[in-house]
């Protein structure tokens, strides 16, 4: 009786729901019931033991409640399980939770737990410790060396650092490491070999490096093997099918390993899922498939592998065995011969086939029906000949068909009609002719159809303009199609690009686009378009691109085109315009319009040279004049006082508000409580970014649902509400077309009453620049030379518009790939400006040698110029800097922090030093592969040496970019002139 009331009070303390927080979702929630009037051993997810009614069991999962882990929870002395997992808990784990020695099981997963993990947990009969997905610190090691007992060890999705010890080799008992998405580094330690019970090991998303871990060969045990996007070389070993008899699922992505693929895999009989992509694996795949009947997922994808002969995919006949198959990736390789119709027998279960970017002959076979489950069927980028089978048209449950980029012939099938769930199809730089079918006016969920560089001809059925569902693309252009643009083109009312260009389409431009309230981009050059641009198009407010040029249409250019808050880019140029051009807007600046070949053009800015613009009527009488030119005085004179009062109240405003308050006036403000709704109470699985000061969340805003991305400020943060602050005035006064747009702010309070600032963004589909050069998927393809060009130029352009075409000069300050988001056509837009800077005035060009800077060390670490670390203040030649070491990433396809580089060896040094006959040594194979592609003619050859010569011209340009020194860098200016002139070269070596 003196052990239970010595042993109450402790307890109920360690209970009390003081420190506990329910969700506005609960409000009463599950602890409401937590007080004296029952017995303890009663509350909701208490257990107590029978014989001394001691609580040994606290089971709170998924109660949507929140607050800190009391300390108290140490006097559980008889805790055996504590599970917290799904709520929002922050906060340390207290050093107290070290008491609890007969705990066996610790559940703390998807909370918010911070610091370390206490290293006095001293649980030796510790079992299961599960605290993935929380924001823990600190070094494995100093945790779990007395766990003799432990089965189950779950860190993953943190931000532990640090190596994998070597002890870990001494907890005999281990069934599952999962340690991904950290920032773990080093070997694997031999060790690990000691382990025979494990059977699952998960170290993906870290920066483990060294050659691949030979010490699991000594687990027999184990089933699941996950090493991806790590830094692992070597080849894969052969022992891996001989020794690992149980392995079920092996994922090696994302690595540097090189080799040819091992045949003894053929004897792991129970494999699933074998994901090999994005290595630098070659030869021909010899393993026989055969002999694994419970295969899945297969991807091979950007590799090396294949020889460019004919009998490079008999694989694929071994694979028609393989009756579980569902996933086939073999993507971006060295693939060649004829399709074989064998493809055409895989498993029925089959639901992605993906061989895009190979040197695939041969017609793809009719039978390709009978995979009737198919989701995604890609084989662009290839030599396929013959025609657009039919028999696709049975594939119902076809989402995804891309062709782009072979030699097939004929016609569009009115089959693919039948394809009501397709939402791509791309169609682009084939030889198909005839008419657009009307029956794909049926695919009504398409949201892409392209099918440009073909010699498509007749008119357009009205019925494509009938699917509503097209958002992202509808590219015909470059085909011989004629007639008038059917009215129903303003059903399309959520599509961003439209191209016909270099088509034969005439008559007038239909009024009804102006109900295409979402195009981003119109182009329609190269037609014969005659009458007048319709007035109903200034109804475009979210134009950023016009072309219209080499056209027959006249009249004068509308004056609304200047008042278009978003245009970049206007092209009315060879069509028979006159009048005065005007000069607001996006004709107040030459680079960004075209208007050669219209004869009668006057006016417009100096810039220009256009002829002044005259009356050219006869002269009048002196009294004439006096009647037209008094009342225009008037007009002037009151325009004039107008104008005065104006200014003056926007004079007083200017001084009166912050930038925020700026913004607040310039963009529709959004409340805390919609950010919540559009981002489903900002829930980590819409996270799709995590910086300096806070998360990016995708979120879906407003009535349309807008996709957007919402970047929360962690106010607790130093230095947040200032990069606030900093970011809001960059963006309020700057344009242009490779910045990223800024939807709306948030500057208010939350739930609980703190601050709260959010910066509302456009969302871009494509991810960062980041994503591409280094990706975490298999969903990410790859970058060939003319989109590098294209996205490094468009960079380049964006930080030189900056430091010289801004009223006050801007330093960015943290330029790096995870800031170069990519949108669904894959341009380039610069992102955070948390550091950016403005300049008082052009002397600052380069920031004087040895100047100290109370402003501490800024931006990210291998990309912050080297004057930055010695307290240098913020400069251009700063950014120029970390542009020189992003463009070397770019064609490098190595980080500045990549492991190689020690010992004094720097990105730049090592580019630097293969100028210029070793730049192909060190630049990403994939280009090389592109470059020397499968012919070997003397015409070849030669273009192989001009895209060699581009490549070393860009390796200079980067290495001038980045030297360490500021006054020896090259000015953005001249940076963006040289890479256009290698662009250039390549275009025109191209064609």
């Amino acid at each position: 009786m003196s052990f239970r009331v010595y042993g109450l009070r402790p307890p109920i303390r360690a209970l009390s729901h003081d420190s506990w927080v329910n969700t506005p979702n609960y409000p009463l929630g599950v602890t409401s019931s937590w007080n004296n009037s029952i017995n303890l051993c009663q509350w909701t997810g208490v257990t107590c033991g029978h014989r001394h009614q001691r609580v040994t069991e606290l089971d709170l999962e998924s109660q949507n409640i929140g607050g800190f882990l009391s300390p108290y929870i140490g006097n559980l002395s008889f805790l055996r399980v504590i599970n917290l997992a799904n709520n929002s808990f922050h906060g340390q784990i207290p050093n107290e939770a070290g008491r609890l020695i007969r705990l066996e099981t610790i559940v703390l997963s998807n909370n918010s737990f911070s610091g370390k993990i206490p290293t006095n947990l001293s649980c030796f009969n510790l079992i299961h410790f599960w605290v993935h997905t929380n924001n823990l610190v600190g070094e494995i090691q100093a945790i779990i060396s007395d766990w003799l007992k432990l089965e189950r060890l779950s860190l993953y999705d943190n931000q532990l650092t640090g190596q994998l010890p070597p002890s870990i080799g001494n907890l005999s008992a281990l069934r599952t490491i999962d340690i991904g998405e950290n920032k773990l580094n080093g070997t694997i330690p031999d060790s690990l070999g000691q382990l025979r019970n494990l059977n699952f090991l998960g170290i993906p998303e870290n920066d483990f490096s060294g050659m691949f871990p030979l010490s699991v060969c000594n687990i027999s045990s184990l089933e699941k093997l996950n090493l991806l996007t790590n830094r692992f070389q070597g080849s894969l070993p052969v022992c891996l099918g001989f020794n690992l008899p149980k392995l079920s699922v092996l994922v090696v992505a994302q690595n540097n390993l090189t080799g040819f693929l091992p045949q003894s895999l053929s004897n792991a009989s129970k494999l699933k899922a074998l994901d090999l992509n994005e290595n630098h694996f070659s030869g021909q795949v010899r393993i026989n498939f055969n002999s694994l009947p419970n295969l899945i997922m297969l991807f091979l994808g950007q590799n090396n592998l294949g020889t460019r002969t004919s009998t490079d995919l008999d694989f694929i006949t071994l694979l028609t065995n393989c009756s579980k198959l569902e996933r086939l990736g073999l993507h971006f390789n060295r693939f060649g011969g004829v399709l074989p119709h064998s493809i055409a027998n895989l498993s029925t279960t089959m639901t992605l086939i993906a061989m895009a970017g190979n040197q695939i002959s041969g017609a793809i076979p009719p039978e390709i029906r009978n995979l009737f489950n198919l989701n995604g069927l890609g084989l662009e980028y290839n030599q396929l000949t013959g025609t657009i089978p039919p028999a696709i048209g049975e594939l119902r449950n076809l989402q995804a068909l891309g062709l782009v980029g072979n030699n097939i012939r004929g016609i569009i099938p009115d089959s693919l009609g039948n394809l009501t769930l397709l939402n791509v199809l791309q169609l682009g730089f084939n030889k198909l002719q005839g008419s657009i079918p009307s029956s794909l006016g049926k695919c009504q969920n398409l949201m892409e159809l392209s099918a440009p560089n073909n010699k498509l001809n007749g008119t357009l059925p009205p019925q494509i303009f009938g699917i509503t569902t097209l958002s992202i693309l509808l590219d015909l252009s470059e085909n011989h199609l004629s007639g008038s643009i059917p009215l129903e083109v303003g059903n399309l009312k959520n599509l961003v690009k439209l191209d016909i260009s270099r088509n034969h389409f005439s008559n007038e431009i239909p009024v009804t686009l102006s109900a295409c309230t979402t195009l981003e981009y119109l182009i329609m050059q190269g037609n014969s378009f005659n009458g007048r641009i319709p007035q109903s198009l200034n109804a475009l407010k979210s134009i950023k691109e016009l072309d219209l040029s080499c056209n027959n249409l006249s009249g004068q250019i509308p004056k609304y085109l200047e008042d278009l808050p978003f245009l970049e880019y206007l092209n009315l140029s060879y069509n028979h315009y006159e009048g005065e051009v005007p000069k607001k807007g996006v004709f107040s600046n030459e680079t960004r319009i075209s208007l050669t070949g219209n004869e009668q053009l006057c006016g417009g800015i100096g810039e220009l040279h256009l002829p002044a613009c005259h009356s050219g009527g006869p002269r009048k009488e002196t009294t004439t004049i006096l009647k037209v030119v008094i009342p225009v005085i008037g007009s002037v004179l009151i325009f004039l006082i107008c104008s005065i009062v104006v200014y003056t109240r926007r004079t007083k405003l200017a001084h009166k508000s912050s930038s925020v308050l700026l913004m607040e006036q310039q963009f529709p403000i959004v409340s805390y409580a919609e950010l919540s709704k559009a981002t489903n109470e900002f829930s980590s699985s819409n996270i799709i970014g995590k910086g300096s000061f806070g998360f990016v969340y995708k979120g879906n805003l407003g009535e349309d649902g807008m996709s957007v991305a919402v970047k929360v400020m962690n106010l607790n943060q130093k230095g947040a509400t200032k990069s606030f602050v900093a970011e809001c005035e960059a963006l309020r006064n700057i344009r242009h077309r490779n910045l990223i747009k800024i939807i709306t702010i948030c500057a208010s309070i939350d739930i609980k009453g703190a601050d709260f600032k959010a910066i509302v963004y456009e969302y871009m589909q494509c991810g960062s620049l980041e994503d591409w050069l280094h990706p975490a998927n298999d969903e990410v393809g790859n970058l060939n030379l003319i989109l590098r060009l294209n996205i490094v130029i468009e960079v380049a352009c964006v930080i030189e518009y900056l430091h010289h075409h801004c009223q006050q000069p801007i330093v960015h300050g943290d330029l790096k790939p995870s800031n170069v988001l990519l949108d669904h056509d894959m341009v380039a837009h610069v992102s955070d400006f948390g550091l950016a800077r403005f300049l008082p005035d052009h002397s600052f060009l380069i920031a004087p040698e040895g100047q100290s800077s109370s402003i501490g060390m800024k931006g990210t670490v291998g990309y912050i110029a080297p004057e930055y670390g010695m307290g240098g203040d913020l400069s251009m030649t700063g950014d120029v800097y970390s542009f020189g070491i992003l463009l070397l990433e770019m064609f490098t396809r190595r980080r500045p922090t990549d492991n190689m580089f020690d010992d004094g060896l720097t990105l730049h040094g090592y580019a630097k030093m293969a100028l210029p006959k070793k730049v192909m040594g060190i630049v990403d194979p994939s280009l090389l592969m592109e470059a020397r592609g499968p012919n070997s003619t003397r015409s070849h050859e030669n273009e192989i040496i001009r895209i060699e010569e581009c490549l070393v011209a860009v390796v200079r340009t980067g290495v001038a970019s980045s030297m360490e020194s500021p006054s020896e860098r090259m000015q953005m200016t001249e940076v963006v002139t040289k890479l256009c002139a290698v662009r250039d070269i390549f275009i025109g070596n191209k064609n």
